[in-house]
């Protein structure tokens, strides 16, 4: 006899674990890709003759890449649907990310790093209107959730084994790390057509572009910016920032504690999910401990500050889920893949230009806290939405 489940009951673990495991692996390709660059730029700079800059082209490129892609995401889940837009993002991510590992000079190799950030951009807003399609609304939260902390562990992951691990195994070949690291996307793609779960009545040709006059477009995404400029800005001047201080000696072990910290806090969100999404509060809590320990970095120094350092991106992760997961929640299902994107649009061109502009201060005045500063001067200035925003589902 069929087994009927109410709606309000819960499907057995068993039932839902296929689902978690693609989404989890879909979130891991959303940060393999990009931050597999820093660990391996010198290899990819004494080969190609790479300047600073485009060194530091190889992480920056990508991220301006996902406020760049992030609308096209959106019009390609308007007409062909959330699951064949992150097939199709993940193939483009698969060319781009491999094919860095196969270009013959520097101009190519740019080129495939912007395509490898575009992919990554179509897959951002298409996971979380996968969600609803996918998931019952009492799983939303968790779902977000898991994918959220594929994606924190793909940053760790991407960062942390490509130089201990897989490059030994591969001869020290940054090429072929780069393809070791890609070709597996392949498979998860593959097996995304897997499900036949749909629960969503299948939508075509609906609104794609930003709708401004939404004020949730514009409020996640400021506050997106708060998250992602804190967490890339600290990420990209923490060595800049100890030299200054004197403590130099410490870079290695202060980016590692700063980046595995996200994984503990993607952990937490796994167990807090339910609890926590959609209530303003947290939003506001996490944000305001985000500032307070990018203040910290300004006030002390040594180990104190990359201690500041640490919170400040701990609780920007949880920021971070806490804000990804608000559009399956608070609107349609065919309308979450455009909130999606438009919310990434304005929050990772935020998360790439804040500590850019500080960046330029900093260079003008010769004092890497002024970099800081400006990104702190940001965040104070949006942490007044935190407290306005409106998390009734329309």
């Amino acid at each position: 006899m069929a087994t009927h489940y109410a709606a309000n009951t819960p499907p057995p673990p068993a039932r839902l674990l296929p689902v978690a495991v693609l989404l989890w692996l879909s979130g891991v390709y959303l940060r393999i890709p990009v931050l597999v660059a820093p660990p391996l730029a010198p290899y990819i700079s004494d080969e190609l003759g790479l300047t600073q800059a485009l060194t530091g082209a190889l992480t920056t490129l990508p991220i301006l890449m996902l406020a760049v892609g992030a609308m096209p995401g959106s019009l390609a889940i308007s007409r062909i649907g959330p699951r064949n837009t992150l097939v199709l993002a993940m193939l483009i991510m698969v060319i781009g990310s491999a094919g860095r590992g196969l270009v013959p000079d520097t101009l190519t190799l740019m080129i495939a790093s912007a395509v490898m950030g575009f992919g990554v951009a179509m897959m951002q807003p298409a996971l979380p209107a996968l969600l609803p399609r996918w998931l019952e609304p009492h799983h939303l939260a968790i779902g977000s959730a898991i994918y959220m902390n594929g994606m924190l562990m793909g940053e760790f992951i991407g960062a942390g084994i490509t130089l201990p691990i897989l490059m030994p195994l591969l001869e020290n070949s940054w090429r072929a790390t780069l393809l070791a690291w890609s070709l597996p996307a392949l498979l998860v793609a593959a097996a995304l057509f897997l499900p036949k779960r749909d629960l969503a009545r299948p939508v075509r040709r609906t609104a794609w572009l930003p709708d401004w006059k939404n004020p949730l477009t514009v409020q996640i995404g400021l506050l997106l910016g708060l998250s992602g400029s804190t967490f890339f800005g600290l990420n990209a001047y923490m060595g800049n920032l100890l030299e200054q201080q004197g403590h130099f000696d410490k870079l290695s072990d202060a980016l590692f504690w700063y980046n595995i910290v996200q994984v503990f806090a993607s952990l937490l969100m796994l167990k807090m999910a339910r609890p926590w999404v959609g209530r303003r509060s947290v939003i506001v809590v996490m944000a305001i401990l985000s500032i307070l320990g990018l203040s910290g970095t300004l006030i002390f120094a040594g180990w104190p500050a990359i201690i500041s350092a640490t919170i400040t991106s701990f609780f920007a992760g949880i920021l971070l889920i806490l804000l990804v997961a608000l559009p399956p929640l608070l609107v349609p299902s065919e309308e979450t893949g455009r909130l999606s994107a438009s919310t990434f649009l304005v929050g990772y061109t935020l998360a790439f230009s804040v500590p850019m502009l500080g960046g330029v201060l900093a260079d003008w005045t010769g004092d890497i806290r002024h970099a800081v500063l400006v990104m702190l001067g940001y965040c104070l200035l949006v942490l007044p939405i935190a407290f306005r925003l409106n998390l009734e589902r329309s």
